[in-house]
Formats: C-alpha cells, sequence, structure tokens
C-alpha cells in the first residue's frame, strides 16, 4: 500500500527517462507525449540547454531567501516585462500561487485606493485556476468545492463568451475580471476575439482590473508568446506558471506598475518563490521559447494539428464531435458512449500515446511545444487506430448479439 495520499488516480506506468518528446518506460517501452506533464514541458524531455543549465546551477547557490536580491530573478523578471504588457513580477512556485497573488493584487489595489467594499470578481463557469481554497473558489465548480467548508467569498460565476451577461453582472462592488483565455481543464474552450475585447472594454468602463489565467495557455502555447495577443489587448495582470519553468516548479503574476505599487513589504511573500535555482532555470526556457522563430513553429504546429484533426473528423464522425481550443492547447469533444478517461487509457496502454482528458469529455492534446508534423501525424494515426478498434469492437458485439 502506498504511503502517498490517495488524491490522484495513478495508472502504474513509471517512467525512467525523456528524450525530446518521447517518454521511456521503466521496461524501455517508448511513448509519444502529447501530456507534457499538463503542457509543463513546453521544451520536451532533456532538452540540452536545460540540462546544461541546471548542472551549472547546482554547483552555486539554490536557495538563499527573498529578504536578499536574486541576480537571475531579476533577469527574469526585466526579461518577463520587456516581452510582456506588465511593469512589475511576483515569481510563485505554481499557478495556484500565481493565481493567488493575482487576486490579492486585484483586491488590495482597490483598498490602497481607498475602496475596500470593491473586491468581488466576475469568474466563469468551466474554469480551472488551481486547488487552493481561494483558487477553488475562483473557479466556482462544485466538485472543487465541496467537503472543504464555506467557500472564499466574492465571486460570482457566469457562463464564458457571452458579454451580456458579464454586463449584468457588474456592481458598484465588482473590481475585476478573472478569465482564462482558452479554458484548459474544463473543456478547452478558447474565448472569441471580441469577447476578450469586450472585457477589456468593459473594465476600462467600470474602473475594473482585467485578470487573465493564462497558466496554460500562455508561453507560446497558443502560437503567440500570450494567448492575449491575439486579441490585440492588454490585462491588468496575469498568471503565469507550468511553461515558464519547462518542467521546473516556477510561476509568475505580472502586472501594471499602477497595479502592483500597493503590494509593499508585508503584503504578500514566499519561501521558495523566484529562488536562485528556479529563476536560473526560467531564464533558460525563456532562452528558447524568445529565440528567432520558436514561436512562429508553434503557430504553424498549431494550424497543422488543426488541419490534421479535421481531417481525423471527416474520417470518424461519429466520434469527434467538435474541435476546440487554440494552436498546441487543442481538444476534440468525443461522444460520450466513449468515456474519455477509459480513451487516454487506451492510447497509453495499446498504442503508447499519453494524453490528457479535459472537462465535457474532451480529449486534451499538450504535446512539447517542439514537436514536429510527423509527430502530429503519428499521434492523430494512433486516435484513428483506437477509434477503429472500438468501432470493430463494437460491429463484433452487434454480430454476436
Amino acid at each position: 500500500m502506498s504511503a502517498l495520499y490517495g488524491t490522484y488516480a495513478r495508472s502504474p506506468l513509471a517512467f525512467e527517462r525523456g528524450e525530446g518528446v518521447r517518454l521511456i518506460a521503466q521496461d524501455g517501452t517508448r511513448y509519444l507525449d502529447f501530456h507534457a506533464g499538463i503542457a509543463v514541458n513546453a521544451l520536451g524531455h532533456a532538452d540540452p540547454h536545460l540540462v546544461r543549465t541546471l548542472k551549472d546551477a547546482a554547483e552555486k547557490v539554490w536557495h538563499t531567501s527573498n529578504v536578499f536580491t536574486i541576480p537571475e530573478q531579476e533577469r527574469l523578471g526585466q526579461r518577463l516585462v520587456d516581452n510582456t504588457f506588465a511593469d512589475s513580477v511576483f515569481f510563485t512556485n505554481s499557478g495556484a500561487e500565481a493565481i493567488e497573488c493575482a487576486i490579492k493584487t486585484a483586491r488590495h489595489h482597490f483598498f490602497a485606493k481607498g475602496e475596500p467594499d470593491r473586491y468581488e470578481i466576475i469568474a466563469f463557469t468551466g474554469s480551472f485556476h488551481g486547488r487552493t481554497m481561494g483558487t477553488i473558489a475562483a473557479a466556482g465548480n462544485p466538485h472543487y468545492v465541496e467537503g472543504f467548508g464555506p467557500p472564499l467569498a466574492g465571486f460570482t460565476h457566469i457562463k464564458p463568451n457571452d458579454i451580456k451577461l458579464v454586463e449584468a453582472a457588474i456592481t458598484s462592488r465588482t473590481c475585476a475580471i478573472l478569465i482564462e483565455p482558452v479554458q484548459g481543464e474544463g473543456g478547452v474552450t478558447a474565448m472569441d476575439v471580441e469577447y476578450l475585447r469586450g472585457l477589456r472594454a468593459l473594465c476600462d468602463k467600470h474602473g475594473m482590473l482585467l485578470v487573465l489565467d493564462e497558466v496554460q495557455c500562455g508561453y507560446g502555447r497558443t502560437g503567440k508568446f500570450f494567448a492575449y495577443e491575439w486579441a490585440g489587448i492588454e490585462p491588468d495582470i496575469m498568471a503565469v506558471a507550468k511553461g515558464i519553468g519547462g518542467g521546473f516548479p516556477l510561476g509568475a503574476c505580472l502586472a501594471k506598475g499602477d497595479v502592483a505599487k500597493s503590494m509593499v513589504p508585508g503584503t504578500h511573500g514566499s519561501t521558495y518563490g523566484g529562488n536562485p535555482l528556479a529563476c536560473t532555470i526560467g531564464n533558460a526556457v525563456l532562452d528558447r521559447v524568445l529565440e528567432p522563430g520558436f514561436i512562429e513553429h508553434v503557430n504553424q504546429m498549431g494550424q497543422r494539428l488543426r488541419w490534421h484533426l479535421q481531417q481525423l473528423q471527416q474520417r470518424y464522425p461519429d466520434y469527434v464531435v467538435e474541435l476546440r481550443g487554440k494552436g498546441l492547447l487543442a481538444g476534440i469533444k468525443i461522444k460520450d458512449s466513449v468515456v474519455v478517461r477509459d480513451f487516454t487509457a487506451r492510447l497509453r496502454d495499446d498504442h503508447q500515446l499519453l494524453m490528457q482528458g479535459a472537462g465535457d469529455n474532451v480529449l486534451r492534446f499538450l504535446p512539447p511545444l517542439i514537436i514536429t508534423e510527423a509527430d502530429i501525424e503519428e499521434a492523430v494515426g494512433k486516435i484513428a487506430d483506437a477509434f477503429a478498434a472500438i468501432e470493430a469492437e463494437g460491429d463484433k458485439e452487434h454480430v454476436t448479439a
């Protein structure tokens, strides 16, 4: 019996090493990884630049404390500021902590302005922001809050992609709108460009803050450095994690200067957040992501993935109900009789393809950003083979009956 909490429905499969877009199990079996640690391994496995950087950094300073200046943290923060809307950065260990910082920053901004009653945040059904008490309240999914006592107050939840619902939900207490430009866990739902522009306009009109959760959809995954760029807007606050560390625990909350200025000593902190080792790796990841042509490659592969999924839908219209997502955060909603959890297990065990499910019975594509079209063709071919096997099993049962 395992000594670990039983909070995960774990597969017994364990991996020994990784190479690019492949994971190699302890028995030597090779798997095509379209899971990437749930969008974390942006550069795949054992990227040479990351490996060299980690080895060099391990012989220097692993951890000090944020009571001291951390040069690698300063450098990473400045590079993120230089390449985004932001003026200030707070580093964390995870996406949930980045969202917590974003919520606190938004609320404290209005407190410091003399408007302490403006603390309510409009959020959305189908969202996922993490597993802390604050972030499960922000998502509002009954499954995540059940059994943990009263949820944190101050969140209103509405259906996404309807600007009139948002406008109707705004009150004198509303301080911010919190949204994922592309929902991952909830079903790979991409927000319309005009909808995101409408949210920005509402925030400007009512003096509210636009807070984006780009923990899963950011860092190049949609074919832009960050997904908000597709809409030609800027948020006031943004949470980042997953791909930012390429597999090393790292997250960040980015904000405009006038929004972050009230977060003075004593308002927030983190023991490990932004430590020397984490930020050294973060800078190495950014080296690769900002290389000329890297994000353009992601955009091209996102388009090719979409094309191949369209072909799959045409071939298996009874199984592929809808195509969703943006770039290399893509999804196919499969018919309800094929349960996505069972289907991902079939892909893993029978076809050596690692994938992740999402809400609304969606099969989620989260490959490393370094994939090639040959990798995409291989993955889609394995999914087609799985559909064909299910179809054959159904025919056999029909004949037997």
